[in-house]
C-alpha cells in the first residue's frame, strides 16, 4: 500500500513542479495534442520514451508491447498507428528496443512461459529469417544485441507493409519510419541507420495499389 500512496505523493509533486515552472502548463495540454511522433517501444518499465528523450506530454504519441511488435493482427498497435498517422499527422514513426530486452531473450530458448509463448513466436520468426548471421556469432552476448537490432528492423519493414503507412506516404510523403535501439547501460539511443519514407523502397510484392479490389 506505501507504494501504491507514494504514486498519488508523487503526481501532486509532479503537478507542483509544473505549475511551478508554467502557471498555463495543464490549461495549455487541455486543449489538444499535436505529437510529431509516433512511438513503439517495448513494455519494460525502464524504457520510459519521454523520459529518455527529454520530451514533454504532448510531443510523442506511444504504443508499447513485449518486444516492441509490429503484429499485423494486433489490432491495439493497429488502431494506434491509424490515429496516429491519419488524425494526428505524425511526420515520424519511431521503432525503439532495447538491448537486454527479455523478451527477445526469451525468444531466443524453448522454455515455456505460458501465454506470452504465442507473443514469442513472432520473435521466432525474426531469428528464424537471420538464422545464418545469429548462428554464426558466437559470443552469447552480442549474438543477442544483434537479435534485438534485428528484431527492430523487422519491426520496422513489417510496419511499412501496412495500407496505413503506404496510403500515408501516397497521399503526403510522410511519415518516415526509424529504427532504434535504447541501451540500458549507458542510456544512449542506437540509430540503426533504417528508414522508410516511400513505397519504392519496398520489395514490389508488398508494394501496394492505391485502388482497392473488391475480393471474389
Amino acid at each position: 500500500m506505501e507504494v501504491y500512496k507514494s504514486l498519488l505523493e508523487g503526481n501532486k509533486l509532479w503537478v507542483q513542479e509544473k505549475l511551478g515552472e508554467d502557471p498555463d502548463f495543464f490549461n495549455k495540454l487541455s486543449q489538444g495534442q499535436s505529437p510529431q511522433i509516433l512511438w513503439i517501444g517495448c513494455s519494460d518499465s525502464r524504457v520510459p520514451a519521454n523520459e529518455i528523450t527529454r520530451t514533454q506530454p504532448g510531443e510523442i504519441f506511444v504504443h508499447r508491447n513485449i518486444a516492441n511488435m509490429v503484429v499485423h493482427t494486433d489490432m491495439n498497435m493497429l488502431s494506434v498507428l491509424d490515429y496516429a498517422v491519419n488524425v494526428l499527422k505524425v511526420r515520424h514513426v519511431i521503432v525503439c528496443g532495447h538491448y537486454g530486452c527479455g523478451g527477445v531473450q526469451a525468444a531466443m530458448g524453448s522454455q515455456q512461459f505460458g501465454l506470452i509463448d504465442n507473443w514469442l513466436r513472432n520473435i521466432k520468426d525474426v531469428y528464424r529469417i537471420y538464422s545464418n548471421e545469429l548462428d554464426a556469432i558466437e559470443d552469447d552476448q552480442a549474438r543477442f544485441d544483434r537479435f534485438v537490432e534485428l528484431n527492430v528492423m523487422e519491426q520496422v519493414f513489417d510496419l511499412t507493409k501496412t495500407s496505413i503507412i503506404q496510403n500515408a506516404w501516397r497521399d503526403r510523403n510522410l511519415p518516415i519510419v526509424h529504427g532504434w535501439v535504447y541501451s540500458l547501460k549507458t542510456g544512449i539511443i542506437n540509430d540503426l541507420g533504417v528508414s522508410f519514407d516511400r513505397s519504392s523502397q519496398l520489395a514490389s510484392i508488398y508494394q501496394i495499389n492505391a485502388k482497392k479490389v473488391e475480393l471474389t
